[in-house]
């Protein structure tokens, strides 16, 4: 798998996951200097090419002057997402997000609001490739990801373990009267259907946020960020 873009390299070289080699373009400075010295510490292969080189071996067109290589993905189990302290465990589910930009802004907001872990089904999802780490800016090199067969395998799991599963929906009970403490988890739908059928009547609440304008619904990353502040604020 190929990692593109100065963040998400700066990001990848943080971890402890295998770089198999690092291209780099000519003339390093600012942060690509820094990717550059992260490297070498760390016994990196790096190679320097011009940026014609790097256009090639580009995938998203948007390598920012450095490409890392490195295995694919590697899935967490859903049980490592349980591993925290019980009664401050937070994991955040996607149902049909098949947009990668989504998949990779809801990595990153899972990331900065200190989520455990993020889970996506096998099929009829995006999954994490180069271009959702790209996107994540880097997050999803620090945040696990668990991939299941099905979101209500996981929602069954996560009532077992004794979470609280919220879904997020245009009609459902307000968000702001909502208590998001304990062990949570928030369930976002697929930018065009929202919750599936089956995965709303598994949810312990269905939740909404205030829409003050004309537009009836927000994207799906942005709708996650902001109940995920909510229960980080409640939770502090």
């Amino acid at each position: 798998m190929k990692i593109e873009g100065r963040n998400a390299v700066l990001e990848l070289l943080k971890t402890d996951k295998t770089v198999d080699k690092l291209l780099l373009q000519k003339g390093a400075e600012g942060s690509l200097g820094r990717i550059f010295a992260m490297a070498r510490e760390k016994k990196i292969r790096v190679q320097f090419v011009d940026e014609r080189a790097l256009a090639r071996e580009s995938e998203t067109g948007r390598h920012q002057g450095a490409i890392a290589y490195v295995s694919d993905y590697e899935y967490a189990e859903l049980a490592a997402l349980f591993a925290g302290e019980r009664g401050s465990r937070f994991v955040i589910l996607c149902d049909g997000v098949e947009d990668v930009h989504n998949l990779g802004s809801i990595l990153r907001v899972a990331e900065c609001a200190g989520a455990d872990g993020v889970v996506i089904p096998k099929n009829k999802s995006a999954q994490v490739t180069g271009a959702v780490v790209r996107i994540s800016e880097g997050a999803a090199n620090h945040v696990r990801v668990a991939r299941v067969p099905g979101i209500n395998h996981a929602i069954d799991a996560l009532q077992k373990e004794g979470f609280w599963v919220y879904g997020l929906e245009a009609d459902g009970e307000p968000l702001y009267g909502c208590d998001l403490t304990g062990d949570i988890a928030l369930v976002v739908g697929g930018e065009d259907g929202g919750l599936a059928a089956l995965t709303r009547k598994k949810c312990d609440k269905v939740l909404s946020l205030p829409l003050c304008g004309k537009v009836n619904s927000l994207n799906a990353s942005v709708a996650l960020g902001i109940a995920a502040y909510e229960a980080l604020r409640q939770r502090r």
